[in-house]
């Protein structure tokens, strides 16, 4: 992770085709794309990677977890549950539909604690999504009868964890609906990018609309389209989606290198008694695109983080101290700083922010160091690396 690293021929190959049909959008203008269809490609691709019946793809993730939302009826006044680590785009997503963010707790597989989940469930809940943090997964079993036994949606947000299954399956595949990102950073790349998963026809459909003005998608002529509902515009163009076509093709390639270097980096580790591993639940395998450890506490984890800043290793996150992906520094979140009026019922639903705590989750957060897998290292990168932060974490207990 991610894929940029390894952006080549087969990648210019597909944009190049796109750039000498000049069509650059993936609807309508039939009779100048010579058969150039990447989009469609793309999905299809999608579908067969991800053992999922239905693939829409969107202009990005934020725009996935949107479109996947109201797809399935969630909106105003009604509360989505989600972790307190994640990225910002996920609470972002929720609020532009008007609905609710509810944010709880984590456990030591990095995402949602079913402990936390169950608690915070109202009569307002529609769903409950799981954030596949940094290539691994929750406790997929537990949600999903939480979300059964309360007739709630479960929404996977896999856009960190592309390549990485539980019980044979594909993330993203085990919910009512899956999210996936194929921006810059991500281990398929677009360049920008995302895409909507479901086994299911109508949210299928629902997605297939609502991302494109409505539309409807029926004929020849897109002028003549009809709109059954209200739509919004979340398309991808052909130009990325073409970028992402070969991508998706080399995803196990990229898979085998991620494992092969967390498991030289992992291996090194483990000889550290006082380095634990985020808990993959039973059936469960990571994509390999981060190894997440756990130091004994938080001032440790500090020190360890500062220094591999100081000693050139790159790309390793301590996240309890991080603006973009951990509770803790989300003050516009929480003060509800907005361009726009924020609806009274929304203001109202996240009151609960100015006093809420998360000691749990500061407990895994403060002690989680998360090293990025990256796809250009040799092996005598990897090596290297290893022993370097084997020698920092020993000098920082």
């Amino acid at each position: 992770m991610p894929g940029f690293e390894l952006f080549g021929d087969a990648e210019r190959k597909e944009v190049n085709d796109v750039l000498h049909t000049g069509v650059l959008m993936r609807y309508g203008f039939d009779g100048m794309r010579n058969g150039n269809w990447k989009a469609k490609e793309l999905e299809l691709e999608l579908q067969n990677s991800f053992k999922a019946e239905y693939v829409q793809l969107v202009s990005s993730g934020t725009a996935a977890v949107s479109v996947a939302l109201a797809s399935a009826g969630v909106g105003a006044g009604d509360e989505v549950i989600m972790p307190t680590f994640t990225f910002v785009a996920s609470f972002e997503a929720i609020m532009m539909l008007g609905a609710i963010p509810v944010l709880v707790d984590i456990d030591d597989t990095l995402t949602l604690s079913p402990e936390a989940v169950e608690k915070a469930i109202t009569p307002k809940t529609k769903a409950i999504m799981v954030v596949q943090m940094c290539g691994s997964m929750g406790r997929m079993s537990d949600l999903l009868n939480i979300s059964r036994r309360h007739n709630l949606l479960l929404i996977e947000d896999a856009c960190q964890a592309i390549g990485g299954t539980y019980k044979g399956k594909p993330l993203g595949s085990v919910g009512d609906l899956g999210c996936f990102s194929f921006d810059f950073v991500k281990t398929i790349t677009c360049g920008e990018g995302g895409a909507v998963i479901t086994n299911n026809k109508a949210y299928y459909t629902n997605a297939d609309h609502y991302s494109d003005h409505g539309h409807d998608h029926v004929g020849n002529d897109r002028g003549a389209e009809s709109h059954p509902f209200l739509g919004y515009n979340f398309r991808i163009s052909e130009l990325h989606a073409a970028v992402g076509l070969a991508q998706v093709k080399r995803l196990n390639e990229f898979l085998a290198i991620q494992k092969k270097n967390y498991t030289i980096l992992r291996d090194a580790l483990s000889k550290i008694p006082e380095v634990t591993f985020r808990t993959v639940p039973e059936g469960g395998e990571e994509s390999y695109a981060f190894l997440n450890f756990f130091l004994p506490d938080l001032e440790i984890a500090r020190k360890v983080s500062q220094k591999f800043k100081d000693h050139g290793i790159d790309a390793c996150f301590h996240y309890y101290d991080n603006n973009w992906h951990y509770i803790r520094k989300w003050e516009h979140l929480k003060d509800l700083k907005s361009l726009f009026p924020i609806s009274d019922e929304v203001r109202k639903g996240m009151e609960y922010l100015q006093t809420k705590e998360y000691p749990q989750s500061d407990h895994f957060i403060g002690r989680n160091i998360s090293s990025l897998i990256k796809l250009s290292w040799t092996e005598e990168t990897v090596r290297n690396r290893a022993e370097k932060m084997v020698g920092i974490i020993q000098e920082s207990l």
